[in-house]
């Protein structure tokens, strides 16, 4: 009964739609596609990116495994915050967000 109890944790986590467990797997499935080639490395979207954005504090990425773009974040110093959409295949930005 208690080795039950670890996999029903597990599995609750799973079901719950619990948005970490969500982002560790498109971590992971952006990590499996660069390697294989299809996409562009974060560091080298960033690289892209984040030099455009004059004036603003880059806060980080967030990886869509479906639409295999990335949300780039970034506030300005009135506390603005802007996201910066980006083809991960191309690096094209697609679209950004006041």
């Amino acid at each position: 009964m208690n080795r039950l109890l670890p996999s029903l944790a597990v599995a609750a986590l799973l079901l719950s739609g619990n948005p970490a467990l969500a982002q560790r797997n498109d971590q992971s499935v952006a990590r499996k596609e660069m390697r294989a080639g299809n996409q562009l490395s974060l560091r080298a979207i960033e690289g892209r990116v984040v030099p455009q954005m004059e004036g603003q504090q880059y806060l980080g990425p967030a990886y869509d495994s479906t639409a295999m773009a990335y949300r780039l974040k970034f506030i300005n110093r009135q506390g603005h915050v802007t996201y910066v959409d980006v083809d991960a295949r191309t690096g094209r930005v697609l679209g950004i967000t006041r």
